[in-house]
């Protein structure tokens, strides 16, 4: 999928300053930016995950 997005002239200049610095090319950061985010679990899953977490830390510290 190609798709073009609208940035404003500071944008795009970090953007070119934060991909030269990795040495990549700005599409390959924005793209990298884009997988990382659609990658990462929502907030909820997190909060979720963070009460699973806590829970298990507190049976654990019992059965020890």
């Amino acid at each position: 999928m190609k798709l073009a997005i609208d940035l404003s002239p500071a944008q795009a200049d970090r953007l070119q300053e934060r991909a030269k610095s990795l040495g990549l090319q700005p599409e390959e950061l924005a793209r990298a930016a884009v997988a990382d985010l659609l990658t990462t679990p929502d907030d909820e899953f997190r909060a979720a995950a963070e009460v699973v977490l806590v829970k298990n830390a507190d049976l654990y510290r019992r059965l020890a």
